[in-house]
C-alpha cells in the first residue's frame, strides 16, 4: 500500500516538474530569448532603439508620453499634430532614425516609414505579411472579419463581402442617405432659426456620430434600423474600453480571468452576437410565399447574405460563410461603417470652418452641380474639389495613425533582413505629415496638391494611404467617401459654418483620430442662389 502511495507522489511530482520546468521554458523564451533574438537581428543592421524591459518593454513610457501630450488641449489650431497623437515616434525617432524598433510590451515592433518599403509590404500577394491577430477587446468590437483573417479565410470573405461595394450597389445604398442627413440638417435648421445673429453652435462630432451611425443601421440592416442602432451603442463602450487596453501591457490568458472589466466586456459582446444573429436569422426565415429566398435584401447584409448563398449552391463550397463568420463581417462594417465616415466628416467640418475660402470652393461646386436638389451618385462623382478636400482631410486627419503587419518566416525588406515573427508598424499620420514627402507645407491645409490624384500629391506615389494599400485596401473606402461628400454638400447648400471659440484643438486617438473635447461649430443660414 505504501508502495503504492509512494509511486502515485512519485508520478504527481514528476508531472508538476514538467509542467513548471515546461512554464520555466516557455518564459524564459518568450520574456528573454525572443526579445534578445530580435535585439541582435536588429542591431547587427545598424538598427536601433530604445531598451527593452522584462515584461513591460517600452510600455511604461509610452504611457507617460501619451498621458502628457493628452493633459492639455493644443495652445492653438495646428494642423502638426503627430508630437501629440504619436508622442513616442516623435521622441525616439529623433533619437534613433526613422526605422527603429521599440518593444510593445514582450513584442518586438519594427517601426518602417519609406513609403516603398511600406508598398513593397502592402502590396504583397504571397501573403508572407499577415494581418496581426488583434487583442481580445478588439476582435470583440470589430469581429475576425476580412479586416483580420488571413491566407484562404480573407479570399472567402473578400469575395463575399466585396459585391456588397460594388458602384452598382454603392448607387442603391446613396439613395438611402439623403433622408438620414436632412432629418438631422432640419434639426439644425431649426436652432439655427431659433438663434440670434451670431449662429447657432453645435457639437458636431457627436451629431455625425449619431447621423453616420443611423444611415450604417439603414444601409447595413435595412427594416433591422432598431437592431442595428443597438449594435452602434455597445460598440461605442467596447470601443472605450478597447482603446484604453491598447494602451497596457497585455498578458496571454488575462482575457479569461473574470475580473469586472471582462465580465462588461463579455455581457456587452454577448449582447452584440445575440441582436445580430437575431437579425440575420430573420432573413433566413422562409418567405410568406413559401418559396426559397431569391434575395435576402438589396442592404449591405441582404448583399452578402446572397452573395453568400451563392457560394453555398455552388462547386466550391468551402468558399462559404457560417453564421458566426457573417456576425463577424456585420461587426466590422457596422463599426468601420460609421467611425471612419464620422471622423472624416468632422475633421472636413473642422477644416473648412477654418479656411472659408475653400468653405466658398465647395458650395459654388455644389450648386453648379446640384443646385438645391439632393445629390445623388452621378453628382456626387463630378464633385472633384470635394475630392481633393477630402483627401486632404484624411491626409492630416486620417482615421488610423498605425498600420501592423506581421512576418510568417524570415523575410527581405529592402536592406533589411526581418526575422520570423516580426512585427512592423506603418506610421500612417508621420507619413501624410512627413516634409520629405509632402514639402515644407506638410502641415498646412492645401487640398491643391491633390488637383492631379492621389498618386501625384506627394514626391512618392504611395505616401498617402489611409485606407491602406494593394489587395487588402479597405473595401468600404468608396462607401466612406461617397456618404462623406453627400453630408458635407447638402450641410454646404443651407449653412455656413465658423468655428466657436468654445472649440479646444486636441485631436486624440480612441483606436481611431478623434476630437477629445468634441468639435463645436456655428452654423448661420444661407440664401443660395441658383
Amino acid at each position: 500500500m505504501d508502495m503504492e502511495i509512494r509511486c502515485s507522489v512519485e508520478v504527481l511530482v514528476a508531472i508538476l516538474v514538467v509542467l513548471v520546468g515546461s512554464i520555466v521554458i516557455k518564459l524564459f523564451r518568450d520574456l528573454i530569448w525572443k526579445p534578445y533574438s530580435f535585439h541582435k537581428a536588429y542591431t547587427r543592421q545598424g538598427l536601433r532603439g530604445p531598451p527593452y524591459e522584462i515584461l513591460v518593454g517600452c510600455m511604461p513610457e509610452y504611457r507617460e508620453l501619451l498621458q502628457e501630450g493628452h493633459a492639455q488641449p493644443m495652445q492653438k489650431i495646428s494642423h502638426d499634430i503627430v508630437p501629440r497623437i504619436m508622442p513616442h515616434y516623435y521622441k525616439w525617432c529623433q533619437i534613433y532614425g526613422e526605422t527603429f524598433f521599440y518593444w510593445y510590451g514582450i513584442q518586438s515592433r519594427l517601426y518602417v516609414a519609406e513609403p516603398e518599403l511600406i508598398k513593397e509590404v502592402l502590396s504583397n500577394k504571397f501573403g508572407q505579411y499577415e494581418k496581426q491577430t488583434p487583442r481580445p477587446l478588439v476582435m470583440a468590437l470589430l469581429g475576425r472579419g476580412l479586416v483580420f483573417v488571413n491566407g484562404l479565410r480573407w479570399v472567402k470573405h473578400r469575395r463575399i463581402v466585396s459585391p456588397a461595394f460594388n458602384i452598382h450597389n454603392l448607387k442603391t445604398l446613396v439613395k438611402t442617405m439623403p433622408s438620414c442627413t436632412s432629418s438631422m440638417l432640419e434639426n439644425w435648421q431649426e436652432m439655427v432659426a431659433q438663434a440670434d445673429s451670431h449662429g447657432k453652435e453645435i457639437n458636431v462630432h457627436n451629431e455625425f456620430r449619431a447621423l453616420t451611425a443611423d444611415i450604417i443601421s439603414h444601409t447595413a440592416f435595412g427594416s433591422s434600423y432598431n437592431e442595428g442602432r443597438e449594435v452602434f451603442e455597445l460598440q461605442r463602450e467596447l470601443q472605450e474600453m478597447a482603446a484604453e487596453a491598447e494602451r497596457s501591457v497585455f498578458i496571454p490568458g488575462s482575457q479569461y480571468i473574470p475580473t469586472s472589466r471582462n465580465r462588461k466586456a463579455w455581457k456587452i459582446d454577448k449582447r452584440i452576437k445575440g441582436t445580430l444573429n437575431y437579425i440575420i436569422q430573420s432573413r433566413l426565415q422562409p418567405s410568406t410565399t413559401g418559396r426559397p429566398h431569391v434575395s435576402y435584401g438589396n442592404d449591405l447584409l441582404g448583399i452578402m447574405m446572397t452573395a453568400n448563398k451563392k457560394e453555398l449552391c455552388g462547386n466550391q463550397k468551402n468558399l462559404s460563410m457560417t453564421i458566426d463568420e457573417i456576425m463577424d463581417e456585420c461587426k466590422t462594417f457596422f463599426f468601420a461603417g460609421h467611425e471612419t465616415t464620422s471622423n472624416l466628416l468632422t475633421w472636413a467640418v473642422l477644416l473648412l470652418a477654418i479656411y472659408p475660402e475653400w468653405q466658398a470652393v465647395l458650395r459654388k461646386e455644389v450648386i453648379s452641380i446640384c443646385g438645391t436638389d439632393i445629390p445623388d451618385a452621378d453628382m456626387l462623382s463630378r464633385m472633384k474639389s470635394m475630392t481633393m478636400v477630402l483627401n486632404e482631410t484624411l491626409r492630416l486627419y486620417p482615421p488610423a495613425t498605425l498600420m501592423i503587419r506581421k512576418t510568417y518566416k524570415e523575410l527581405k525588406l529592402g536592406r533589411f533582413m526581418i526575422p520570423k515573427g516580426a512585427a512592423l508598424s506603418f506610421p500612417i499620420l508621420a507619413v501624410h505629415h512627413n516634409e520629405k514627402f509632402w514639402g515644407p507645407d506638410a502641415n498646412m491645409f492645401k487640398p491643391e496638391r491633390f488637383a492631379e490624384g492621389a498618386s501625384k500629391a506627394a514626391v512618392h506615389p504611395n505616401a498617402f494611404f489611409p485606407f491602406s494599400l494593394g489587395p487588402r485596401a479597405c473595401v468600404g473606402q468608396n462607401f466612406a467617401m461617397l456618404e462623406s461628400k453627400s453630408v458635407i454638400a447638402m450641410i454646404l447648400q443651407r449653412l455656413s459654418f465658423s468655428v466657436s471659440p468654445a472649440y479646444k484643438h486636441a485631436p486624440i486617438a480612441v483606436l481611431t483620430l478623434q476630437p477629445q473635447h468634441g468639435m463645436q461649430i456655428i452654423f448661420k443660414s444661407i440664401e443660395v442662389e441658383t
